[in-house]
This record gives structure tokens, sequence and C-alpha cells, in this order.
């Protein structure tokens, strides 16, 4: 008998027992129950290790991810990359291996897939079998010896003072400018800014509460020229949504329409790769250029590892010729 079918079995013995039995009884019979089910063999059967179990295991693991304050986009991902593995194999969960792991990785890269979307997928795999193995539903973890894929890395540089002022030329209101100044001044995320409301602004000292990844609270701060666009959009409103930035029904505007204002204002403007993130690429260029030490870039930005911050920071060719030539 495998552990999934004792774990089965357990429920519905208990479902059965609710009908008839006192709660103190029942728990009474479910470890007499359990005791003895402890003497017997587990072994695995293909008829336990399918598609039913697979969904088992991935139901635990979003439970799992979720009170570690994982966020639903990122467990949605996870959850896609996984079913897709999982139909592509038509192999049991606990059947698993490397070997199956490789071929699949091997094919998706023949496909024409990016090295970069590769790896962010070996490293859901190894998240979910380590996972596994670690809660003892899998023996061995099939990716423990799946090395990282090598990817190349591309220089993604933060937007120029020209273009920052091509695109706050083009804007056609007082919203969209409001929000280009505070994704700069702040570098707040854009599901960041989208989710805050009127009363988490403090426009007196400059700063505003934050929720970022993991349900993590933080300040950011912004100027006063940005505090002044704030105000000069708030002014205008005459709705009663609470949300700070709202879209054209006076209902809180989500991430995808902040996406297609910018991208609108980067073709109009002749600006390319007009996206929110570039705003805190940006950001933290500027910051770090400025002297503020990367320990206090990584508060302001929500960072637990410096390497992440790091990774932000665009050190143009210009920048590293006069510290060269400074410190040499």
């Amino acid at each position: 008998m495998s552990v999934t079918a004792k774990q089965r079995l357990l429920k519905e013995t208990e479902r059965q027992l609710k009908t008839f039995l006192l709660e103190k009884d029942i728990n009474s019979v479910l470890d007499i129950l359990s005791a003895n089910l402890s003497s017997y063999a587990v072994e695995e059967h293909p008829n336990e290790s399918g598609s039913n179990d697979a969904q088992e295991m991935l139901d635990i693991y979003c439970d799992t991810k979720r009170l570690q304050g994982c966020s639903e986009k990122s467990i949605t991902r996870s959850v896609y990359t996984l079913r897709r593995l999982f139909s592509a194999l038509n192999v049991p969960v606990r059947e698993i291996t490397v070997f199956h792991i490789r071929s699949y990785l091997g094919k998706e890269k023949e496909r024409g897939i990016a090295d970069s979307t590769l790896e962010g997928n070996r490293s859901v795999y190894c998240s979910f079998f380590g996972w596994c193995q670690k809660e003892g539903l899998l023996k061995d973890n099939p990716c423990a010896n799946l090395a990282p894929i090598k990817c190349a890395k591309k220089v993604k540089t933060p937007y120029s003072d020209t273009e920052i002022e091509k695109l706050k030329e083009k804007c056609r209101n007082p919203r969209d400018k409001a929000i280009i100044f505070f994704l700069l001044a702040t570098g707040c995320r854009i599901s960041e800014a989208c989710s805050l409301n009127r009363s988490d602004l403090d426009l007196v000292n400059f700063e505003c509460k934050v929720r970022g990844k993991g349900n993590k609270e933080r300040v950011v701060f912004f100027d006063g020229v940005t505090a002044m666009m704030l105000e000069r959009y708030l002014n205008k409103r005459k709705d009663d949504c609470e949300a700070l930035f709202i879209n054209r029904s006076d209902a809180r505007i989500q991430p995808g329409g902040v996406r297609r204002m910018l991208r609108q204002l980067g073709a109009e403007s002749g600006v390319e790769r007009v996206h929110p993130h570039k705003f805190r690429r940006t950001l933290a260029t500027n910051l770090i250029n400025n002297g503020m030490p990367i320990q206090d870039v990584a508060a302001v930005l929500g960072h637990d590892k410096l390497d992440t911050t790091m990774e932000y920071v665009y050190q143009s060719k210009e920048n590293v010729r006069n510290a060269y030539r400074k410190y040499a």
C-alpha cells in the first residue's frame, strides 16, 4: 500500500465515522487504524502515481507556497510550467528521472525556446521536486543533479534623461504624468503601484507605504515635484474610488493598463522598449551613480539580496572609465 493510498483511506474513514461517532472517538479509531497501516510495506503502484497523484501533490505544493507568502501570479506560473512537463513526459510523477527532464529541456531548446526561459523552468522543477523529497512524497529528487543552464547576459540599459523627458512631453493627462513621475521616483513594481490607495500616500513627508513580494511592507520615498504631480492629479478627480491610480471607468487601474499606456507613449515619443520595470532599473542606476550605498538601494527596491540589486544597476563605459582614472 502506498503512502497516498493510506492517506486517502484515513480521510475516507474519518468522513464516514463523522456520521455516527463523537470527535474523540473518531480520533481514537483513526489512531488505531494508522498504527495498523504502518505495519504494511510501502510501495508504489502505477494507478496511484498518475495524474490524480500529480494533481494532489501540486495542490499541496501550492498551499505551502501560499503559506510562505508567494504571490498567486508566481504560483500560477509554477503550476503551468509543471503541468506542461508532466503532460509532455506522460510518466507518473514518482517515476520521473533526471534523464526525462534533461531530454524534455533538450527538445524545448531544439524547438527554439530561449535559454533564459529554460533556466526559469529548471528552477521551477528544482523547487517542486526538492519540496516533494523534503516532505517525503518522493524518495529521490530527480533535479538533484540537474545543472543550471548558462544564459547569455544581456545588457539592460536604463532610460536616459532625454528619453524620460520625451515620455513626459507626450503625456495626455495628469494621471499618465503622475504615474511616470511616481514610478521613476519610487522604483515601485507595477503591481505595487497599482495596488496603492490614496490613504497610503503621505504628501507632507513625501513617502508612502507599499506591500511588495512576499506580502512584505516597506516605505518608499519621492521628491517634491512628484508630490506636486500626484496632488495635481488627485485634485482633478471627481470619483470616490480609494485607488491611487484609476482607469477611464473610475476603477483601479491594472498593470496591463499601465503597460499599454506606456507602450503607446513610447510609440508616440520614439522611445524604444518602454515598460514599467525599466523605471525601477533607472532609479537603481541613478542612486548608485549619485553615491547611495548599495544596501540602501536594496532597501528602496525591496530586495533581500544585494546580488539582486546589482542586476538592476547599469554601469556605463563612461562611468567605469572615470572610476578607473580616479582610483588607478
